[in-house]
């Protein structure tokens, strides 16, 4: 997509592009140029440009896409291939390579996380192949397969800051089909996910037990002062230390390399945690940018997030078939954020390509079903 797209670019035949599409455009290229800048700025090195500049690469991608939409069809199988596939990576290693965590080929948190994304985006698809007037009931099947792959990919992983905003995620699909509920049905799939809820918390093998009585013990120690260093007291720790250098340097920020010095010094010194002072990141995607990039930075990131989150809402009103890719746009940045209070997701290459290149497929996707109003 990136090289079919600079073609287009090169060759001067590019789509017309709408004032909506042109935001989305621009808000890539503010957060690379922020990025960028901090990385030259910073001394870095090619290093540290690489990163921010693959959401420059999106946008030739964006392109095309905006110009030869992917089919539907296509979008929702290559999603439940996705949320399949994170449940057979998953089970393999718990159950043949005896991980006590699965991570995929990158690390527990990150997979655990676009495992997750993978299964709620499958059940946005699912009220596109229940407006399907051909072979519903298998894509009904296949969806929901992705769906349930994707979960039980995020719940072997045990990576728990992709469970913390369920809420949220339930209020955009609430948003998006509860019109079309009645109580009953509304009532019955209450009742089914509190049921779903307690059986996935009562299984052993699958280990959410042990991971949620593992967070509250670490909450315990910390408030004790019985230990800062378990895994959410080394988050409080450095969330805690990032704040006090945003105070420092709240406009400019410190950049990369002197955030690392900085809170190095603060556990040196006894100020937090001399474990939590020795991550390069401060483990929260919002605390993270305004410590490292200022004000800029927070200001990009929230707008990376929540201007394509407006526009994809306006789809909410659309046919529901149309509609659901309208939910999956919101989904993106809404599980992203979710991602973002307990891990600099954002500061991974995984974190990168997944959301730059699927913000483009799913708007190209989007664009080509749902007439574009006027942004109000």
């Amino acid at each position: 997509m990136l090289v079919a797209g600079s073609s287009l670019i090169v060759s001067r035949s590019l789509p017309t592009l709408s004032r909506q599409d042109s935001l989305i455009v621009l808000v890539l290229l503010a957060f690379s140029a922020v990025g960028v800048i901090e990385a030259i700025l910073d001394n870095q090195g090619i290093s540290g440009i690489d990163k921010p500049l693959r959401f420059v690469f999106a946008i030739p991608a964006l392109i095309w896409l905006i110009k030869y939409p992917p089919k539907v069809g296509f979008l929702w199988s290559g999603m439940a291939t996705g949320g399949v596939l994170a449940a057979s990576v998953a089970l393999w290693q718990r159950v043949f390579e005896n991980m006590e965590r699965a991570q995929g080929y990158t690390h527990p948190i990150q997979f655990g996380n676009l495992s997750m994304l993978m299964g709620v985006l499958c059940l946005a698809g699912v009220g596109w192949a229940a407006a399907q007037p051909r072979y519903r009931s298998v894509w009904l099947v296949i969806l929901l397969a992705g769906a349930l792959g994707g979960v039980l990919g995020s719940l072997l992983s045990g990576s728990r800051g992709g469970w913390v905003g369920l809420p949220l995620v339930l209020w955009v699909f609430y948003r998006g089909y509860g019109r079309h509920l009645g109580m009953r049905l509304k009532v019955a799939l209450l009742a089914l996910l509190l049921a779903g809820a307690a059986t996935v918390y009562a299984a052993p093998h699958l280990g959410v037990q042990s991971r949620v009585n593992e967070a509250v013990s670490d909450v315990h120690q910390y408030i004790s002062g019985e230990s800062r260093s378990t895994s959410v007291g080394a988050r409080f720790e450095m969330w805690r230390g990032a704040i006090m250098l945003i105070a420092e340097k709240p406009l400019t920020g410190w950049g990369s390399q002197g955030y690392a010095e900085a809170m190095h010094a603060l556990g040196e010194n006894g100020v937090i945690d001399p474990y939590a002072a020795q991550f390069e990141h401060a483990h929260n995607e919002f605390i993270d940018a305004q410590a490292k990039r200022g004000l800029a930075g927070i200001v990009v990131l929230l707008a990376l997030y929540l201007i394509p989150m407006r526009l994809f809402y306006q789809g909410f009103e659309a046919p529901i078939g149309q509609r659901a890719v309208a939910v999956a746009g919101v989904l993106l940045p809404v599980t992203y954020m979710d991602f973002g209070l307990t891990q600099a997701f954002l500061t991974h290459n995984s974190g990168i390509m997944m959301y730059a290149f699927l913000l483009a497929v799913l708007w190209g996707s989007y664009r080509h079903q749902q007439p574009l109003r006027v942004i109000q």
